[in-house]
């Protein structure tokens, strides 16, 4: 499993640089553990279009992980609702707001 924590204003760039690692490292098959929880953005509908394509082109190369985002606001709650849909990934993919939960559903699906 693979897990990211964001802190503090989460930009473009900084998504980037984690797909980048995630890729390289070999990962995207890897369940992952996106933790919001102490980060925000101000991503705008444009930004989150080429987010959702950047991951869109990621699905010719091979299978993806789960993927559990965990946020608190409204805002990020909304930001990664759109992001879920606009990446359109074939894998298991849900929000919460509990870290805990997260867990454990990650867990239940399959590596």
């Amino acid at each position: 499993m693979l897990t990211a924590v964001c802190q503090g204003d989460v930009t473009l760039p900084d998504l980037e640089e984690y797909l980048d690692a995630v890729v390289v490292a070999g990962s995207m098959p890897y369940r992952k553990l996106f933790d919001g929880t102490r980060g925000d953005s101000k991503l705008t509908d444009e930004e989150m279009m080429l987010l959702g394509a950047r991951i869109r082109a990621y699905h010719t190369a091979g299978p993806m992980g789960a993927l559990a985002i965990v946020v608190v606001t409204e805002h990020t709650h909304g930001l990664a609702r759109l992001f879920g849909a606009l990446a359109a990934a074939d894998r298991p993919i849900r929000i919460f707001r509990d870290i805990r939960a997260a867990q454990r559903w990650l867990e239940a699906q399959p590596t």
